[in-house]
């Protein structure tokens, strides 16, 4: 390793074609992946470590799991040690033992070239069922981690090339959907093999000696950068608090979640000290992924260009208290964590925002809202639909936030309506924007949507995790908060009504369920905006005419569709004076009560 030195134009061959294999894996696994959960919403990652463990690169899918590999290949090496062999297969998702939430799995794939261990390939995806009392093994109301679906402790699936008949078959006992469930882990097993035989084939072009030395290089010119890019930005203590609503168990009882950013130098501290205790309800978070909530946050004000690995990893540290919501130990259910990670990335980001005022964008939907519908056919075969929905992004500080994007935690597609409807008992009445949900600011919030599920066969189970219905997506600079999320169901032939935000509960042909996802929040003044903004989401629906008035101040003759200049100046002039503003707010975070149904 002495002897040989950087090439640069050879080393950064190298770290693309290195990064390209973690791409090639994910791209293997949307081609071959059998649920809609993976092939549409794309829940899943791929990456490459060394032989050491040391994350190399990972694949550009979710920034969810950007803590999560590392850990999860530290537990099966733990258990296993030195005890790996050409054609082993490691397998887990225990969240207590290197996983996060059960519907994860994780499968590893040590890889040996001329007889040494030399990498490993690894993917994770969330699989639409793994047994437990909720079809889709992911219900916000489960009080402990028993009730949640089948625990995989650190395992071999395959020994030495040979498969391990015995947990196929307890895998396949298990879960509701046996047929998706193993086509998604053969689909796990093929991206694996891609990293197989591309590494292998980069040993070959470059020998041993060097693949290792440049996967070394690339891991501390990873940690180079960040140092770097870390250094760049303001010294100083930053923090920040927001609240998930409830825990879908202790209802109306909010939950704080608070980070506290300690910058200095080159190094970065965030502490998630003062956030709660553990609760009840499912949402609690793993180390590992509070851990994956701050890399995201860091690598999405560092700039681009720095790799995913371990080197980033280095340059960041991160504390949790254990037996906390975003640390949380036997026997707290996670399987709905994802909702505390999405306040997490809220919460870092509205601590980010003064650190960096003119970078960091207002808070987001607040996502994403889970929603599974299970349940059996006539002839008693089950069905099961997982969908994750994410709409909206905050403003920004030179523009408006993105509407109907997924959060930037996600990285999430959408699932088509037109696939749904063809796989599931399911008809999607409603897919569309909502007029005046997000947060009115100088740049505006973005345009959340709802969507409607008339479920067709005659029973089932719909399980919701939803927030931000009491404390809104927060504001920056002005900005004002998005509007809540709302759920409502319709009985066939009865009432509309409002429902809580997380439930799970019967539901029979021909009932409807709605959920329309909270407005993003607006960054600074609204009466800032120009009028001319206004008038373009009037046009595209997005703000109605009386909102044009009550937000922006802006007059829009609602004939022609043109702004009434005199009229505008006049009304802002008029709620100026009534705000009597002396300084524009940091932040706006007021909390909404629940609406009634209309």
């Amino acid at each position: 390793m002495a002897e040989l030195a950087v090439d640069p134009i050879e080393f950064e061959l190298f770290k693309n074609s290195i990064l390209s294999v973690a791409d090639e894996m994910a791209l293997t696994i949307h081609r071959t992946t059998y649920s809609g959960v993976l092939k549409d919403n794309m829940d899943y990652s791929t990456a490459f470590f060394d032989n050491a463990g040391r994350l190399v690169a990972q694949g550009f899918t979710l920034p969810g799991h950007l803590g999560s590999m590392p850990s999860a290949l530290a537990a099966i090496k733990q258990r296993f040690g030195e005890d790996v062999n050409p054609g082993d297969v490691f397998v887990l998702n225990d969240p207590f033992d290197g996983g996060m939430h059960l519907p994860d799995i994780f499968i590893f794939s040590p890889i040996f070239v001329d007889g040494e261990l030399m990498a490993y390939g690894g993917t994770i995806c969330h699989h639409t069922d793994v047994g437990g009392r909720v079809a889709g093994s992911n219900a916000s109301d489960s009080t402990e981690i028993y009730a949640e679906g089948l625990r995989i402790a650190p395992m071999r699936m395959y020994e030495k090339g040979k498969r391990n008949d015995t947990f196929f078959a307890f895998l396949e006992k298990n879960v509701r959907l046996p047929v998706l469930v193993s086509g998604d882990i053969r689909a796990q097993l093929a991206a694996c093999h891609i990293a197989e035989t591309a590494f292998v084939e980069l040993c070959h072009r470059y020998g041993k000696a060097k693949v290792r030395f440049y996967m070394n290089e690339l891991i501390d010119y990873a940690e180079r950068m960040t140092r770097a890019a870390i250094a760049k930005l303001p010294d100083g203590t930053f923090s920040f608090a927001d609240h998930i609503d409830d825990d879908g168990i202790d209802f109306g009882k909010p939950i704080p979640i608070k980070v506290t950013i300690v910058k200095q130098g080159e190094g970065i501290r965030f502490d998630w000290t003062g956030s709660s205790p553990q609760v009840k309800g499912a949402i609690n978070a793993t180390l590992s992924f509070s851990k994956s909530a701050v890399y995201c946050a860091v690598q999405s004000i560092i700039g681009a260009g720095i790799p995913n690995n371990e080197g980033v990893f280095r340059a960041i540290e991160v504390v949790s208290p254990p037996g906390t919501i975003t640390n949380c130990v036997l026997p707290a259910a996670c399987a709905a964590r994802g909702l505390t990670g999405f306040r997490m990335i809220d919460v870092l980001f509205g601590a980010l925002a003064q650190m960096l005022p003119d970078k960091v964008f207002a808070c987001s939907d607040g996502g994403n809202t889970g929603i599974s519908i299970g349940g059996y056919h006539a002839d008693r075969s089950p069905f099961i639909y997982v969908d994750f929905t994410c709409a909206a992004w905050g403003g920004r500080p030179d523009s408006d936030g993105l509407d109907g994007i997924s959060n930037l935690y996600a990285n999430m597609a959408s699932q088509s309506v037109e696939i749904t409807e063809i796989e599931q008992p399911i008809l999607i009445e409603q897919y569309e924007f909502i007029a005046d949900r997000g947060g009115p600011g100088k740049f505006r919030g973005g345009a959340p949507f709802r969507r409607s599920y008339r479920f067709l066969a005659s029973e089932g189970v719909l399980q919701v995790r939803s927030d931000r219905r009491v404390f809104r997506p927060f504001g920056l600079y002005g900005g004002e908060p998005g509007r809540p999320s709302m759920n409502y169901f319709t009985p066939k032939g009865r009432p509309t009504k409002l429902i809580d935000s997380k439930f799970t509960m019967t539901i029979r042909k021909g009932d409807l369920f709605s959920h329309e996802v909270a407005g993003a929040g607006g960054w600074g003044d609204p009466l800032e905006r120009d009028a001319w903004r206004v008038l373009k989401d009037v046009q595209n629906e997005f703000v109605t005419l009386e909102a044009a008035a009550r937000d922006y101040g802006v007059v829009i003759d609602p004939a022609r569709l043109e702004v009434d200049v005199q009229a505008t100046t006049a009304l802002r002039a008029r709620m100026r004076q009534a705000r009597g503003w002396k300084a524009i707010p940091s932040v706006v975070r007021e909390p909404a009560l629940p609406q009634a149904a209309e």
